[in-house]
């Protein structure tokens, strides 16, 4: 993609091959000024970022990646890095993103109505920051948040009848 600016012009190239989120850099900007690369997981942390900005997402991430999450956040110097956005995966081309969300929602929110609004605000926040095109955000909710009780235990759910005397 060629676009005119003044007396020289921005091209967008490839930084190195098009991959998952391990690779450092995916999108690079040069001019004659000089040239502009944002790694994988700059991409990562807007999706993530642009995900928890929508009432109803209570969480992100499976069980066990929250539960990892958790513990690494605990370690010094281990709460950095592309590993702490739990439950965002990116894939990052010359021009285009595709972008996997794991949620765990708040009970009583629309799934549909929710998934909806985090699809959008996460294209919106990506597209502005990185000029990426972002093709698709699949979104998997993996679970739902039941209301807690002010003392901080989940609220009992009536045990069901036992199907088998």
């Amino acid at each position: 993609m060629t676009t005119p600016v003044g007396p020289a012009t921005t091209t967008t190239t490839v930084a190195g091959p098009t991959g998952t989120l391990g690779s450092p850099t995916r999108l690079a900007d040069d001019t004659a000024q000089g040239k502009t690369t944002i790694a994988a997981s700059v991409v990562q942390k807007i999706a993530g970022i642009a995900a928890h900005e929508i009432s109803g997402v209570y969480a992100m991430g499976g069980g066990v990646s929250r539960a990892f999450g958790a513990i690494r956040e605990r370690i010094p110097g281990g709460g950095t890095g592309v590993t702490n956005i739990a439950g965002v995966q990116v894939e990052v081309g010359e021009k285009q993103a595709a972008i996997d969300l794991d949620l765990v929602v708040e009970y009583g929110a629309s799934i549909v109505d929710l998934a909806r609004a985090v699809r959008r605000n996460v294209i919106t926040a990506v597209e502005a920051m990185t000029g990426l095109e972002v093709i698709e955000v699949n979104i998997a909710v993996n679970d739902i948040h039941l209301p807690e009780l002010d003392d901080g235990t989940e609220v009992p759910l009536a045990p069901a009848p036992a199907r088998v005397e």
